[in-house]
């Protein structure tokens, strides 16, 4: 954390302008020794033109910001090279960096940087990488929302009433002869462990659509050879990327592909025709196919309209009975041969994907309220480490309630108290373990 980190921070290539970013206790002077003004004259948050110099030889016409602690992002000097876009350009000015004094920066150093000398909190950085990768309006009010420090503000208000508990449950280990305030305290901690179970549940709860928002929902086409599906997925997709013939098989693997409903990714699979076969590879197919269903956010199982139930389509509507699903009835062009009192389902819609596919879209927005998804305040958490960590915090809780209708001793309720503490702790990182804070930003890019 001495020494003083540099990197590129846009995208490699030929563009108008490139950034390359400087950060530490020595940015100033390592700048200075390549830029054509004296940077100790300058005042903070200014941008200024100038030339990049290298032995008496311009290397290139640019703006320089500068930023002085400790009112920048890592909340070290901080100074922002614009140069010319372009892959030598940029490369040079940063080899002058490299070659007086600076270091390349790892992956997410940057913001690595800003967590540790306390300028932002560990919601707050993985959401500037949520940011970085959002893809939709969604996926950007999601991010922003843990940027500005929503979820954190409601995390750090329960620790600050777990603090005020332990501080009375102090005063009843200092003080046992006053029977009245261990009353006060056990109530304290009775309506603080509802408090914590509701409001980290409802976040819980809700956590599912932040998921969907950042991730997407991983949809899985399934049904026999030929009943569409591949068909369905070129109309989805409005793109023909899966082989469509009238030859039983034709779909060996998955074909994969994205759609937006309502500003939530669809993260289409279609696959491989369930049936038995012969064939080696397509059989590989098949078993892969199945496999899927497990990992699948939801199901789109796919009926022939002009057939009979058959003992795949039975089976397959047993493989699905848990999962959450759409009965597709494909080919309602034809004659109706489908035993649909057979079919013990609420979603069930009947198309053809000949001609569109726009109700099975809207029934998709409908079982995942992605329209009112839209006009939500997005406090959402958004990632397995937060979620994994809440539900830990909720399960302590409910065991603090437990204790507290088996009347168990006051000093005895402050460890799981202090345990609810850690667990949140750990969600903004107030606590943390330095492998975990490693890998965690080693996923950001270079300059960031």
């Amino acid at each position: 954390m001495n020494d003083t980190i540099c990197a590129i921070s846009t995208a490699i290539g030929v563009g108008a302008i490139s950034i390359v970013r400087v950060s530490g206790e020595e940015s100033i002077n390592i700048v200075n020794k390549i830029f054509d003004k004296d940077l100790n004259k300058i005042k903070s948050h200014t941008i200024n033109y100038g030339h990049i110099i290298d032995n008496n030889e311009i290397v290139d016409e640019v703006m320089l910001t500068l930023m002085r602690a400790p009112k920048t992002f890592t909340r070290e000097d901080i100074i922002e090279i614009n140069c010319h876009g372009g892959v030598a350009t940029t490369n040079k000015v940063l080899e002058l960096l490299l070659n007086n004094g600076a270091r390349l920066a790892q992956p997410g150093e940057f913001t690595k940087r800003a967590f540790l000398n306390g300028r932002i909190d560990l919601i707050e950085a993985e959401s500037i990488m949520d940011l970085i990768d959002s893809k939709t309006e969604t996926q950007r009010k999601l991010a922003i929302n843990g940027i500005n420090g929503k979820i954190s503000n409601l995390i750090k208000n329960i620790i600050n009433n777990l603090i005020d508990i332990n501080s009375n449950i102090e005063v009843n280990i200092d003080y046992p002869e006053y029977e009245d305030i261990e009353i006060v305290t056990k109530d304290k901690i009775e309506e603080i462990s509802k408090y914590i179970t509701k409001e980290l549940s409802k976040l819980l709860d809700e956590s599912e659509n932040g998921k969907f928002i950042k991730e997407g929902i991983n949809t899985l086409i399934i049904g026999k050879p030929n009943v569409g599906k591949s068909s369905i997925l070129n109309k989805l997709i409005n793109e023909e990327k899966a082989i469509v013939t009238d030859i039983a098989g034709t779909t060996r693997d998955i074909v994969e592909g994205q759609i937006r409903v309502n500003g939530v990714l669809l993260n289409i699979i279609d696959t491989a025709g369930i049936r038995d076969t012969q064939d080696v590879v397509e059989r590989i197919g098949v078993e892969k196919s199945i496999s899927l269903i497990e990992q699948a956010d939801l199901v789109i199982l796919v009926l022939n309209n002009n057939e009979n139930l058959t003992k795949e389509d039975i089976d397959l509507l047993e493989k699905t009975k848990n999962k959450k699903r759409i009965i597709v009835i494909n080919k309602i062009d034809l004659e109706n041969k489908i035993e649909l009192d057979k079919l013990n389902s609420e979603n069930i819609i009947k198309l053809s994907a000949l001609d569109n596919v726009d109700i099975l879209k809207n029934k998709i927005s409908d079982i995942y309220n992605l329209e009112e998804l839209n006009d939500k305040d997005f406090t959402y958490l958004s990632n397995s480490r937060e979620i994994s960590l809440v539900k830990k915090a909720i399960e302590v809780s409910k065991n603090l309630e437990k204790s507290l209708n088996a009347n168990v001793p006051i000093d005895i309720l402050e460890i799981d108290i202090k345990e609810i503490c850690e667990i949140l702790g750990e969600i903004i990182g107030e606590s943390y373990d330095d492998k975990l804070i490693d890998k965690l930003f080693s996923n950001f890019c270079l300059g960031k």
